[in-house]
């Protein structure tokens, strides 16, 4: 494995408001981020948005799985653990980083199923979203 990228997902694994300020090593100044729900551009928009993670959810976590890499590129999949409204929950996905010429994230795009991962665990629209899910299989 690239050691670069050894030494980020390492970082992804302790991630803590604490470890935060460490961001400067992992992705680069204009490093882009995107998810279901999020599409920004630079290491500020990217910190802000994992310090309002720790802000709304409780105990935040990611657990590395595989990684597959090529050259500058790597899948990682993984799990995203917190908890919501005081129940553990569990999101599995996906990362594409694509590393700069010095071993920063100059591009990292997170696949999951949003419907799955969150909506499906909200009290109204998780009902409804199940049945559907059901009805279509």
């Amino acid at each position: 494995m690239n050691p670069a990228l050894a030494r980020h997902l390492d970082w992804f694994a302790t991630l803590s408001p604490a470890t935060l300020d460490e961001i400067d090593a992992v992705y680069a100044d204009g490093a882009s981020f995107r998810d279901p729900f999020n599409a920004i551009k630079g290491r500020a928009q990217i910190k802000a948005l994992y310090a309002r993670m720790f802000r709304s959810l409780a105990e935040p976590r990611f657990v590395i799985g595989e990684v597959i890499g090529q050259g500058d590129k790597a899948f990682v999949t993984w799990d995203f653990t917190f908890a919501m409204l005081g129940k553990p929950q569990c999101i599995h996905g996906g990362t594409l980083f694509v590393l700069g010429s010095d071993g920063r994230i100059v591009d990292h795009r997170d696949y999951w199923d949003a419907a799955e991962g969150l909506y499906e665990k909200l009290p109204l629209l998780g009902g409804l979203l199940r049945c559907l899910k059901r009805r279509v299989a």
